[in-house]
């Protein structure tokens, strides 16, 4: 059965009127005029056929049956006004779920998420890292961030960070019997190879190298795996920019060659059309986009 409701955009003026009595202290709280706080109250009147205040020339006060109505009133405005709050926070906090690869996870995400937990301690990410695209219906995911050419029909994707690619190593290798000065000494170093089987010929080709097997040196599955074999001095890897930009602002790798090829492939932000709706996915896909753009130093080694 429909409800008998009355005219709801009248109860605010009649609510503050009632608790400060006075038409004109209302309209300066609502920031409106003395006469919309005046007529408001009038049509509410006229609606339910009773008379809530006496009004006198200069002061008002409240009827028998005002007051009554005045505290119900004020109970069902503070009891929505926590409503709006709660469904407020609702959208701005709680579990967020969040999907990527395993490697950019480990190498560029996680390193980086606590101080978006510091910024939005009520979000709690929980992250799922896979190779295959999310489905944010089946598996419960809110945002995603993926490794393409940003084509995925049916939701939306933005551009994270474009990649390049250039050789990255240990310190321990720009010293002792062939340190590396120039591309040409690859020719006495390991080439490691990661879970994208990235291209060292393209690069070799790139910086004019001819007598360097771009074939040879072990393959891991996982690029996070191929980055510590470099760390512990056991080969150059082709490093993706995204993958390697903590180790190389650490120390841990340095880019001895100045020479870089672009990746082909770009991370994208992935998700459902209308998700940033939900304030606690706008917040982090802004966040990626701040973090991503935030400016590098990490330059390349000077040999």
């Amino acid at each position: 059965m429909a409800r008998r409701l009355p005219p709801l955009n009248a109860l605010p003026s009649f609510e503050a009127a009632a608790r400060l009595l006075s038409f004109s202290k209302a309209a300066e709280e609502l920031h409106v005029t003395h006469g919309a706080v005046s007529r408001a109250v009038r049509h509410l009147e006229d609606q339910l056929g009773v008379q809530l205040f006496v009004r006198a020339t200069r002061s008002i006060a409240m009827t028998a049956v005002g007051s009554v109505f005045a505290a119900e009133v004020r109970g069902a405005l503070d009891r929505l006004a926590a409503a709006a709050a709660a469904a407020g926070r609702e959208q701005s906090s709680g579990v967020l779920s969040v999907s990527t690869t395993d490697s950019l996870a480990a190498q560029w995400l996680v390193p980086g998420l606590f101080k978006f937990r510091r910024a939005h301690s009520g979000i709690d990410v929980r992250l799922s890292t896979t190779e295959k695209v999310a489905d944010f219906v089946t598996d419960g995911i809110d945002i995603a961030i993926r490794y393409g050419r940003g084509q995925y029909p049916g939701v939306s994707a933005e551009l994270l960070m474009e990649e390049d690619l250039s050789p990255v190593c240990s310190p321990k290798l720009l010293k002792g019997r062939h340190p590396l000065r120039s591309p040409t000494e690859l020719k006495y170093h390991t080439l490691i190879h990661d879970e994208f089987h990235i291209d060292w010929a393209t690069w070799l080709r790139t910086a004019g190298i001819t007598d360097v097997d771009p074939h040879r040196g072990p393959m891991f599955q996982s690029s996070e795996h191929a980055v510590q074999a470099a760390i512990q001095g056991e080969g150059v890897i082709l490093g993706r920019s995204a993958l390697v930009a903590d180790d190389l602002a650490s120390g841990r790798l340095v880019r001895p060659f100045s020479v870089k090829v672009p990746a082909g492939l770009a991370y994208y932000i992935v998700y459902p059309s209308r998700a940033l709706q939900q304030r606690k996915i706008k917040l982090f896909r802004d966040w990626l986009l701040n973090e991503a753009r935030s400016p590098s130093d990490t330059p390349p080694h000077a040999a």
